[in-house]
């Protein structure tokens, strides 16, 4: 399972990408097409146009890294994205299934809890 911390987010780039980018092709990507900051320590996905091929990029404290998954059989599938959008957001758990191959377009996406902000006493 992919464990990361809460403040990690995870971009994933809507429109096919040539995966024979490196590093510095992918983080020109995601300055432009992503419209990010690849040195952020977020998560960056792309797929290819068949889908069955997954490069993910992010920063560490001392340079890039590259995740790269072929799936043998099978595509990966988005979850259903606004039309128009050419990036979107998804939680690690959601990817951490995406990279399994389950198919996330019928995926139901409860509310989460949000703790009533609680105002503090006046002195």
């Amino acid at each position: 399972m992919l464990m990361l911390p809460p403040t990690v987010r995870v971009y994933v780039a809507i429109e096919p990408v040539d995966l024979r980018k490196g590093f510095d092709g992918l983080a020109c990507v995601v300055r432009h097409l992503i419209a990010e900051d690849p040195l952020s320590g977020h998560l960056f996905a792309f797929f290819n146009r068949r889908m069955d091929i997954t490069k993910i990029l992010f920063w560490t404290r001392n340079g890039y890294t590259i995740i790269h998954k072929r799936l043998e059989k099978g595509r990966f599938s988005l979850p259903a994205v606004p039309t128009g959008a050419r990036r979107m957001e998804m939680e690690a758990a959601q990817l951490a299934l995406l990279l399994e191959g389950i198919d996330l377009r019928g995926a139901r996406v409860r509310p989460r809890w949000v703790p009533p902000s609680h105002s503090l006493p006046k002195i």
